[in-house]
């Protein structure tokens, strides 16, 4: 009897086979998954435990990691061998977790998790396009309750046409990169960017992936047909319906006043602490005699409040189109914008949004300072990352804080999408530029803050980002046929509402967008409404934007490093930068500047001020001199040589010979007495010949002593003369024939 039993099932989508298999590996997990394209493959192990926990949210935890090894490398660092995950892992098992969430029960309460191996990757296929469908699947012949399948796919627009899950090289000319999940029903999730697209261009894509995800979820049905593993039987738990009454007829009103006219942030906290205490103190009283609740009291009786509270907000927004802020359903925030408050950072902003506030800077560096992306994939640089950075002072809170978590990594992400598609090239810009926006307030839609405060602290740095761009996020609540779509939405609204939906673009177009759905069933006329309303919201905060700032400040910081460039041919590039370095190491120890050449030729140095930028300009002008002939150079005496003269360096690793007769008019006897190893003399170039040797002169740049006579120069010999042995007397000897007879 075979150990293993895989089975397995195949469909072709899009021109790529892809493949589900199970049966063969982790038999221990409650579900397990092998899923591949070409030579990629992902090993997909979803696992719960039998014991059920005392939380009334869902304990779910996603992990993906990319082995080095499935790329055929091996890991650096002095352990050789993987450690915390890496900034793509984190985002991609935020793809993966966001989706599958909505398709639990809502009693699900049971430590469960997703563990995603990449064992062996495709430079082609990249793993995190097929991950979350490897998940979903695992999932689903598990016996964990979830209500899926569902599917993720990545979508990007190439020329004019759609591509599902695209090569990396057809990415960096895609025109969008959007991954969308759902199900067959409905949209659950949307993440990407792209150069300005219109609303209706965002539907189509939207529509597109649809369809394609319908086809994995097929591919996914199938392997559950030959599974058919039996799901765990759970009891849906209501809040007991006493409980919940006298909860309801004890501080309804109390409630309805509450969401109604507290309008911040700290007082509604406040007010909420408050009633849910009379809450819990109404069902204490009321049940303390019943046994059955007991140990559950306190439980209901949040659980009563919550859910009052949130029928009441929802209520409101429903039928009297009024927020818990006081607001209408399309109104936005009030907005506040200053630019230029750190003096010392390159550039700076600070975008205050109702009770949500970053303060981000732009630090402008050079070549050196981008960041290395390493993974499965082939190292790259970029030189553009933003840095986002929430505390818990942002809201009201105390707590450890030893770093980015999953959350700001992926806020971070989001909001460096909506503004990478606006950066200037390289040629027009070879900055590297880092933004950091901290939060210093929160009560919802912090990362489209950080998008605007971005923008902003971009243009006050001088970066010439072709447009401005501004973010919102946008909310939804549904009960039945009746639908509110609430802009610039609050921490609570997201929290009790069916959506969240940031967008981020321009005045022309969409950069940018992230949506999570907690429902389905959503129209296409929802979608619409949506778009075009957060366009609205969008423009106006673009108005608030520009009050302030629209166009790039024409000079840098006097603090950011400046930039010059110098072309050089292909064959200098060795000169330049000189055997091992070395050249390159003294110039930038000298100049104080940071040098760097490419391939074709193009040196940039970069300083922090002009002095030190002309140093090594001059230095690498003088490095690539041509000699000329007839020229006077500035030299420095490299060896003295009695009786020949003396070698002086007259140009960056060019030597020539002093002879003794051109040291000054006058015969020199001791070459020692007039010159002296280290001393710098001017000197004039005599010839230089074609073999790289150079005669130079100091009797040149002098002047001819009064009565001097020069010594005439002695004539050359005729070509009878060359065997006559000269003016000795020997030319006329006879000279035997050496040769043997």
């Amino acid at each position: 009897m075979s150990l293993n039993n895989p089975i397995s099932v195949s469909a072709e989508i899009d021109g790529q086979l892809y493949t589900l298999e199970t049966g063969r590996y982790a038999k221990f997990a409650n579900g397990n998954v092998m899923m591949s394209c070409g030579d990629t493959m992902i090993l997909i192990n979803a696992i719960a435990s039998n014991d059920e926990m005392d939380v009334d949210f869902l304990p779910l935890m996603v992990d993906y990691r990319e082995r080095m090894s499935a790329s055929g490398k091996i890991p650096g660092g002095f352990l050789k061998r993987e450690s915390r995950p890496s900034t793509k892992e984190i985002l991609v098992a935020r793809l993966i977790d966001r989706p599958l969430r909505p398709l639990f029960p809502k009693s699900w309460h049971y430590d469960t998790q997703v563990i995603a191996w990449v064992m062996s990757a495709q430079p082609e296929i990249d793993p995190e396009n097929i991950a979350a469908t490897g998940a979903s699947a695992a999932l689903l012949i598990s016996d964990i309750p979830f209500e899926g399948p569902m599917s993720e796919v990545r979508v990007a627009k190439i020329d004019g046409n759609f591509k599902v899950n695209p090569t990396p090289e057809e990415l960096e000319i895609a025109e969008i990169d959007f991954s969308v999940a759902g199900t067959d029903e409905s949209i659950l999730m949307v993440e990407g960017e792209s150069n300005e697209i219109s609303e209706d261009d965002f539907l189509e894509v939207l529509d597109f992936a649809h369809t394609k995800i319908r086809e994995f979820n097929n591919l996914q049905r199938e392997l559950l047909k030959k599974v058919n593993k039996e799901k765990r039987a759970i009891t849906e738990k209501e809040i007991p319906s006493d409980i919940y009454n006298a909860v309801v007829n004890a501080i309804t009103d109390k409630t309805r006043v509450y969401v109604n006219t507290v309008t911040t942030k700290s007082e509604r906290q406040e007010t909420r602490n408050q009633l849910r205490d009379e809450a819990v103190a109404v069902v204490e009283e009321k049940f303390a005699d019943n046994e059955e609740y007991a140990d559950k009291l306190i439980a209901y009786a949040n659980s009563s409040f919550s859910k009052l509270e949130k029928h009441l907000m929802r209520e409101m927004i429903i039928k009297d189109g009024k927020r818990l802020d006081g607001r209408s359903l399309t109104d936005v925030r009030p907005i506040e914008t200053e630019v230029g408050l750190l003096p010392r950072v390159h550039g700076s902003s600070l975008f205050t949004r109702g009770e949500t506030q970053s303060l981000t800077s732009v630090t402008l560096g050079t070549e050196r300072d981008e960041q290395m992306i390493d993974g499965l994939l082939p190292t790259y640089y970029t030189n553009f990352y933003l840095h986002y950075n929430f505390p818990p002072f942002s809201v009201g809170e105390t707590g450890r804080y030893t770093g980015a978590g999953r959350r700001e990594i992926g806020h971070g992400n989001l909001a460096e999408r909506a503004l990478k598609k606006l950066m200037p090239s390289k040629e027009e810009f070879p900055y590297t530029v880092r933004i950091i926006s901290d939060i210093l307030e929160s009560n919802g839609s912090s990362s489209m803050a950080t998008v605007c405060a971005g923008s902003m602290a971009l243009m006050h740095a001088g970066v010439p980002i072709k447009k401005p761009v501004a973010g919102i996020a946008m909310g939804l609540i549904k009960e039945g046929d009746d639908v509110a779509i609430l802009t610039d939405i609050l921490g609570d609204e997201d929290f009790l509402g069916d959506m969240d939906f940031k967008v981020a673009g321009t005045k022309d177009g969409i950069t940018a967008c992230q949506m999570d759905i907690k429902i389905g069933g959503l129209s296409v006329e929802i979608m619409k409404k949506a778009l075009n309303q957060a366009k609205e919201g969008r423009l106006h905060i673009l108005d608030k934007m520009n009050e302030t700032i629209q166009t790039k400040n024409e000079e840098l910081s006097k603090f950011a490093p400046r930039f010059t460039t110098l072309q050089v041919e292909k064959d200098e590039i060795g000169t330049v930068i000189g055997s091992g370095g070395d050249t390159i190491r003294d110039i930038t120890k000298q100049s104080n500047a940071v040098i760097n050449i490419n391939d074709d030729g193009v040196v940039t140095i970069a300083t922090n001020n002009d002095d030190d930028a002309q140093i090594a300009l001059n230095m690498i002008k003088r490095l690539l001199e041509k000699p000329e002939e007839g020229k006077v150079y500035t030299g420095k005496v490299d060896s003295v040589r009695e009786g020949l003269g003396a070698i002086v360096e007259f140009l960056p690793k060019k030597k020539g010979l002093v002879h003794i007769s051109e040291i000054q008019w006058e015969r020199t006897e001791t070459v020692g007495d007039h010159l002296e190893e280290g001393q710098e003399i001017q000197v004039k170039l005599l010839e230089a010949t074609r073999d790289g040797k150079y005669r130079l002169s100091i009797r040149a740049l002098l002047d001819k002593p009064e009565g001097f006579v020069e010594r005439p120069p002695r004539p050359p010999r005729d070509k009878d003369d060359r065997n006559k042995g000269g003016n000795r007397g020997g030319g006329n000897r006879d000279r035997r024939d050496r040769r043997r007879d």
